[in-house]
């Protein structure tokens, strides 16, 4: 492998202008660096004495897609970008289909590193075709202990890759060929960029002129036009006709120098998640991480990416690993699946109003499945029931005191959850209380408290915890516990039935929200659960001997019904399994939605009659 070192400067530092609510850059310096085949134009970030971090770039954009993500990053490293040959102010392109192999482009990226690191090693961060070569770099042996860790996006080994098609293809199970046959229409531009002539000419004509146009249509980018484009995606065509063939169809065996994080954009329309599945053969040390988003992550999430790329950087470089890497690191006897017993392997359920009735079964439930369990109730002895009976048969489990109602003590549950056991990837909104008697009955300090325990409790939970999802790009689902009384009026129970019917309102509106970033919303309304609840409802405007005469006759009503929490319990695992938005459970509740829906008239018909037991 060719060395080449020294750097000469020979542009002035750069003009940029950090967009709104980012922090502001360090100045920039640009120069160039005597490559084997010509001039590679490089930007730094940051001071020189920091960890280095340097950025490929992918097809067809040049280094200034990274000005978000540094502008995140450059405070505390030494970030470096460049423009790959043939493309930005690397503008002498390449004079044969040589010249784009892969072998050059990595003497490329050596000279590189050589002029702004020749004594550490650095760090390498990489997308789309820059994320191809960058896997040349990395299991070329001749940079072992050049590279401290890779982190790689939506761009897989050309070598790799055409052993996964092999492997395909040598055990032709239908799901192999389902994976096979979608990534092979994942991949048509491939194709169409080995015709002659044609990609060149349509790239110096629309394509080049409305590039941005066509990512914003596609991809919901807020990509702007730049100059050269037309160019960089002309020049560009020549990665994948000098390397694209040779690789596949005749892989070699490439193992990583160096630590790796494959970070996974499940809405990728050009890469298949299944193209970075089962690489411990070539990578020892391997973190893969699914983020929820497409293939131009590194775009329209700066921010969100830097965040993972640091997380991933620090702990390479001595910080301990955190519990979201924890559970990202693939083991090297391969990765734990989640199966059809056990679909919740390696996720974080927290349940709230988990030490009785529906929420304890709803612990049981998910813990059987896989998950590990945060029981979270205001009663900590109830609670730590709950955990405790599922560590007796081998399930992790938590036990947390907090009161729902307490933006605080939400604030501090979401907090532990996302630092020592790296984040809930499934939320049950379920704590809640009941209370009779009508609104006249109904004093200030009543509406007050059935508010902050059965709506606002339900706010923070989505609030904090869909907050923390987004913010990392994980897949996720949040599950709020509505009623049946959330259907329709009733003059006994207008407080209750008021909070049930906002959180199932919630419920619609955050999944709308949430949708595009693939965190489910479900709102479960049962119907006459024997949960228990009855025997803690607080009946307003009443004698305490009185409201525990009422007590005693509604929990006999509730045990003739005879729906058990763990009927409920089972509901929500399935809601969550299917995505469901809106699950009914019990005859009483479904009766309710429909009569309301189809005749409203006689719901509040029904609403005039007093059903509280006297």
């Amino acid at each position: 492998m060719t060395r080449t070192s020294g750097a000469r400067c020979r542009l002035s530092t750069l003009d940029m202008i950090p967009p709104m609510n980012t922090p502001a850059p360090t100045p920039t310096r640009s120069f160039t660096v005597r490559g084997p085949d010509g001039d590679l134009a490089v930007t730094t970030w940051g001071a020189p004495h920091l960890p280095v971090i340097v950025f490929v770039h992918g097809y067809p954009d040049n280094q200034t897609k990274w000005n978000d993500v540094a502008r995140h990053l450059c405070k505390g490293y030494h970030v470096v970008t460049y423009d790959v040959r043939g493309c930005g102010r690397s503008f002498t392109p390449p004079a044969t289909r040589a010249s784009y192999k892969l072998e050059r482009l990595c003497a490329d990226f050596t000279a590189v590193i050589n002029a702004v690191s020749p004594n550490r090693a650095v760090h390498m961060v990489a997308h789309d075709w820059g994320s191809i070569q960058a896997w040349e770099f990395a299991t070329e042996p001749a940079l072992k202990g050049r590279i401290a860790s890779y982190t790689s996006v939506s761009g897989p080994c050309l070598d790799h890759v055409g052993h996964w098609m092999r492997d395909r293809l040598k055990r032709p199970t239908p799901g192999n060929l389902f994976q096979f046959v979608k990534q092979l229409f994942k991949s048509w531009y491939i194709y169409f960029f080995h015709l002659p002539w044609v990609p060149e000419a349509l790239w110096r004509g629309v394509v080049g002129r409305n590039w941005h146009v066509i990512l914003r249509l596609l991809e919901n980018t807020h990509a702007k036009p730049r100059e050269g484009q037309a160019r960089d995606g002309a020049n560009g065509v020549w990665l994948y006709r000098a390397n694209m063939l040779p690789r596949l169809f005749g892989p070699r065996a490439r193992h990583a120098q160096a630590p790796v994080q494959v970070l996974v954009p499940v809405q990728d329309n050009y890469v298949n998640p299944s193209l970075s599945e089962n690489l411990t053969p070539w990578v020892p040390r391997l973190w893969r991480r699914e983020v929820q988003a497409g293939h131009w992550l590194t775009l329209k999430h700066p921010e969100m990416f830097a965040s993972l790329v640091r997380e991933f950087i620090e702990h390479i470089d001595g910080a301990p690993e955190s519990p979201a890497l924890r559970k990202a690191r693939v083991q090297p006897d391969g990765e734990v699946r989640a199966t059809r017993a056990q679909p919740f392997v390696n996720q974080v359920a927290v349940i709230t109003g988990a030490g009785s009735g529906i929420g304890r079964c709803a612990a049981d439930s998910f813990g059987r499945r896989g998950a590990t369990i945060v029981a979270v109730d205001i009663n900590l002895e109830a609670a730590e029931r709950t955990a405790q009976s599922l560590r007796d048969r081998g399930i992790a489990a938590h036990a947390r005191q907090v009161d729902v109602g307490q933006g605080d003590e939400m604030q501090a549950l979401a907090s532990w959850v996302d630092e020592a056991l790296g984040g809930a990837d499934i939320v049950v909104n379920n704590a809640g209380i009941g209370m009779g008697g009508g609104v006249l009955s109904t004093t200030e300090r009543d509406w007050q408290r059935v508010i902050d325990v059965n709506l606002w409790g339900v706010i923070h939970g989505c609030r904090l915890f869909a907050q923390q999802m987004a913010a990392k790009g994980r897949k996720g689902h949040i599950l709020n516990t509505a009623s049946a009384a959330a259907y329709g009026p009733s003059r006994s129970l207008p407080a209750y039935a008021t909070t049930k019917a906002a959180v199932l309102m919630l419920s619609e509106c955050l999944r709308g929200e949430l949708a595009e970033r693939g965190i489910g919303v479900t709102a479960i309304c049962p119907g006459f659960a024997e949960t228990g609840i009855m025997a803690s409802t607080e009946y307003v405007g009443v004698s305490t001997e009185a409201q525990a005469e009422m007590r005693r006759k509604a929990a006999r009503l509730y045990a003739m019904r005879g729906l058990q929490p763990e009927t409920v319990a089972e509901a929500m695992v399935r809601a969550v399994q299917r995505n469901q938005a809106v699950v009914s459970v019990g005859a009483e509740a479904h009766g309710s939605r429909w009569l309301y829906r189809l005749m409203p008239w006689v719901s509040r018909r029904i609403a005039r009659i007093d059903l509280l037991p006297h």
